[in-house]
């Protein structure tokens, strides 16, 4: 028996992980939300959880300071439980990125929230193939 972790990617997660990279956080807000809404299991904790960091840099954008602390500190609490990786999500690299640009809205402040340094936006990767062990080390 499998744990959901090693399922493969639900298509709606794929879907809102590329819109997530692209900076399409409005659009993987929505697309996630169907996903986890969808899901029974502890496992849509994960899909909220990228889905609240997301939301976060959509706060950033415009301006929202509050909402930009509370979902990277919601979408942290929700991921931690599904690192290091979980269908194929690299859910370790996730949560040090999302805790990057959470450190830079902090250090900004309400008032320099205009500041953001863009290159701290978090991207989700995926994790790297698990080796047969037939296969010599790289």
């Amino acid at each position: 028996m499998t744990t959901a972790c090693e399922e493969p990617q639900p298509p709606l997660l794929r879907r809102g992980i590329e819109q997530f990279n692209r900076g399409e956080f409005f659009e993987q807000h929505e697309t996630l939300e169907d996903l986890w809404r969808d899901e029974p299991r502890p496992i849509r904790r994960l899909y909220q959880g990228i889905l609240q960091v997301g939301v976060a840099m959509y706060h950033i954008q415009r301006g929202n300071h509050h909402g930009a602390v509370y979902m990277l500190t919601r979408g942290r609490d929700y991921l931690l439980p599904f690192a290091p990786a979980c269908q194929g999500v690299d859910v370790a690299d996730l949560l040090v990125q999302a805790g990057r640009a959470l450190g830079e809205v902090e250090r900004l402040g309400r008032e320099r929230l205009d500041g953001f340094d863009w290159s701290l936006v978090p991207r989700v990767r995926a994790t790297a193939p698990a080796r047969r062990e037939t296969e010599p080390p790289a």
